[in-house]
């Protein structure tokens, strides 16, 4: 402390009721976003007090006169990011807040804003209970000004801001249109050049029933991503009563069955980097089901999205359908039913051909009917958006959509493939059977893209 006035020493010498107990009383974590009131932090005596604020979370805030550290406990999973409402009494400089979770520093900054404003990081964090500190590390007091750090509240939650940022997904060479590419270098340039169109692009890995030893065979590709340093992309697919009986009918045979799938799936990738797709079609389709089956499966889900979030590399999409299916409020709720809090959001479009404005608007509006979720736009083959007819089953005419990558639209995370392109959606309009690689389908895709 850089000097005392005599208002000073009135409020250090004035009782500070400061709670002194931990932020999480609970030992068990909770699904994020998790809120911690800053008034809760322990503070050294003689060091802050707790103040009422009508615009702070709850009519009251932490003041931090004193360079000193606030401290508290809080249990939350499948936290990727920690933001810190904030505001700063100013005296020849800004207050600098340094905010750590478990010894790890999460925040530095300085603080200029004099209005409640949120300072937030990204911060991948395993389930469990946290030790969170709030340092203010630069009093100073002058004749005319007093530099003081007001505390609103500590937020976790479970979506990061942009998800493993500078990292490169996964291009598998072992595709169909890289193997058929292959076949047709020398008998077929043209059409080879083509189908690299599609073998260049990382795409997702579908497992499911059909994957035999799911931990292995997770295991196996992640491992071959990792090698290279790129993120792969998996789609789980084994919920039970998959795909209502249709072309992809199958899945566990039991609710049991599932969370053992699950697990094992998650046990493949480890702490290594995904991103997953979890389901397609389970919720937008749910209709199908019976009462009790659709409990069962919202249940399921909502397991499946806890399991896989609980390792801080993970990232999970819970599929959402696409902006021609549901409504919005529609499946707001189910997504919130299946537990999308915990995960880094959902997933728009797998395996289907809506145009991207209107995905982007209809993610952009189930987002901010969850609160903080973000999403996926599978654009694998979405270049000339929808057949005039809507059919989704092999319609003639379709392209590529936007290669992979982040796009800047609000909360859209990433452009993916996770329909691999030139596989078959089933045994309609003249296809092979669900995921076959159909080589004449993916040669229009890749001439009428429109690059």
């Amino acid at each position: 402390m850089a000097g005392v006035t005599s208002s000073r020493l009135l409020r250090l010498i004035a009782p500070a009721t400061l709670a002194g107990a931990l932020l999480a009383a609970a030992p068990s974590a909770h699904a994020a976003p998790v809120t911690a009131e800053a008034e809760a932090l322990s503070l050294p005596s003689g060091s802050g007090m707790v103040v009422s604020d009508s615009a702070a979370s709850g009519g009251r805030a932490l003041e931090i006169w004193s360079s000193a550290t606030a401290s508290g406990t809080v249990a939350s999973r499948a936290t990727r990011r920690i933001a810190v409402r904030a505001r700063g009494q100013q005296c020849q400089g800004a207050p600098r807040m340094i905010v750590a979770v478990d010894g790890r520093t999460a925040l530095d900054v300085e603080v200029p804003a004099t209005s409640w404003t949120d300072y937030a990081a990204d911060l991948a964090l395993p389930d469990g209970p946290h030790a969170v500190t709030v340092r203010f590390a630069n009093d100073f007091l002058a004749p005319a000004c007093d530099r003081n750090l007001f505390v609103d509240r500590v937020l976790l939650t479970s979506v990061a801001a942009r998800p493993l940022p500078g990292k490169a997904l996964y291009v598998d060479p072992n595709t169909g249109a890289a193997a058929q590419a292959a076949a047709w270098r020398t008998s077929d340039p043209a059409d080879a050049a083509l189908l690299d169109k599609i073998a260049s692009q990382p795409q997702a890995a579908w497992f499911g029933d059909f994957s035999g030893d799911v931990q292995s065979a997770v295991n196996r590709y992640v491992a071959a991503a990792a090698a290279k340093g790129q993120v792969p992309q998996l789609v789980a697919y084994d919920i039970p009563q998959r795909d209502c009986g249709s072309y992809s009918s199958g899945g566990a045979t039991s609710a049991d069955a599932y969370r053992a799938w699950i697990r094992a799936f998650a046990a493949g990738i480890g702490n290594r980097p995904a991103i997953v797709v979890l389901e397609p079609d389970a919720l937008a389709g749910i209709g199908c089901l019976s009462a009790a089956d659709q409990q069962q499966r919202y249940a399921l889900l909502a397991d499946a999205v806890r399991v896989l979030a609980a390792s801080p590399g993970t990232y999970v999409y819970l599929d959402g359908g696409h902006d021609a299916w549901q409504p919005v409020a529609t499946m707001a709720a189910r997504l919130q039913q299946a537990g999308v809090a915990d995960a880094q959001g959902f997933a728009l479009d797998v395996s289907n051909f809506r145009a991207q404005p209107g995905l982007v608007s209809y993610g952009q509006a189930v987002a901010q009917a969850l609160g903080v979720a973000h999403f996926v736009i599978d654009t694998s083959r979405n270049g000339l958006g929808p057949a005039p007819d809507g059919a989704w089953c092999n319609p003639p005419g379709r392209a590529l959509g936007a290669r992979p990558g982040t796009p800047s639209d609000f909360r859209l995370d990433w452009d993916l493939w996770v329909k691999r392109p030139g596989e078959s959606d089933g045994t309609c309009n003249g296809g092979p059977a669900a995921g076959v690689f159909w080589p004449s389908y993916a040669l229009g895709l890749a001439q009428r893209a429109a690059y």
